[in-house]
């Protein structure tokens, strides 16, 4: 099954927002678990949640990414700000009960000058703190471009905040194709190299999601800005190869470009065309 969709606010109610997704042709979706820009968080209603996991069931949804708000940074060199981070994660995930069996990814942080391994300590450190066996969300770490402090440029990166998490059976990662572009590898060329090498050092196993973006810079530039497909330097091919790729099927795709939603319908029907 191939899962497509795109980031949609949840503004309107979970039911709309999945109803929203399908009126685009999608079959997955993400959404932010609160502002993303602060820590307000719009209570949840249990039927509205159990309604849009309905939907989902009926209408042969993969799995759903939520996605943390950008303020969090859990290694950051200020207790406050990574108590912040350690508390909207905890909240987040108690929120995610209400929907079962999917997904909530993150962005690991910047270790703020503190360097690569306090970072990377403190990362594991606040998922130690966080995670229990009982939650039915698999957390994700995703990959980024490697700008300025960030941690989890590099697949060693996240590989050393995954073997310093005593629940692992409750972590995934999710692979940004911009992110990784930026952060110098290369999948236009060598998209099989690629995956390969992130077997070797993660494993596909721990492959959980996909964002699917474009990129306005050249592979390397570690700047993290995100294009439509097949307007950027990754190409509509290189998506074409993605969609295609035997390691990422069944997983769900997530579109994140700059787009309204006319223009996510416009990709959501691209893609499966790629990949049909």
């Amino acid at each position: 099954m191939f899962y497509i969709g795109c980031h949609l606010s949840p503004s309107a109610g979970l039911l709309a927002m999945g109803q929203t997704a399908l009126s685009i042709g999608a079959t997955t979706m993400q959404f932010f678990t609160r502002n993303p820009r602060g820590s307000k968080a719009k209570p949840i209603d249990p039927d509205d949640a159990a309604a849009l996991m309905d939907l989902c069931r009926a209408n042969g949804f993969g799995p759903l990414v939520a996605h943390a708000p950008y303020t969090i940074n859990p290694c950051s060199k200020d207790e406050h700000t990574r108590e912040f981070a350690q508390m909207t994660l905890a909240d987040d995930l108690r929120r995610m009960e209400y929907l079962p069996g999917n997904l909530y990814n993150f962005h690991p942080g910047s270790h703020t000058g503190q360097g690569l391994e306090a970072g990377i300590s403190l990362i594991a450190d606040t998922l130690n703190a966080i995670l229990t066996p009982e939650i039915r969300t698999t957390v994700l770490l995703e990959t980024m471009a490697g700008k300025g402090t960030e941690v989890g440029g590099r697949f060693e990166e996240l590989r050393e905040i995954l073997d310093r998490v005593a629940l692992s059976d409750k972590m995934g990662v999710c692979l940004d194709t911009c992110h990784v572009s930026d952060a110098g590898y290369d999948i236009v060329h060598d998209l099989d190299g690629v995956l390969t090498e992130f077997d070797k050092v993660i494993g596909l196993h721990r492959l959980k999601a996909v964002h699917v973006n474009d990129s306005l810079n050249p592979c390397g530039a570690r700047k993290d800005r995100h294009a439509r497909i097949g307007e950027g330097f990754l190409g509509t091919e290189t998506f074409r190869r993605v969609v295609n790729h035997p390691a990422l099927q069944g997983l769900p795709m997530v579109l994140e470009t700059p787009n309204e939603l006319e223009g996510y319908a416009r990709e959501i029907a691209l893609l499966k065309e790629l990949h049909g």
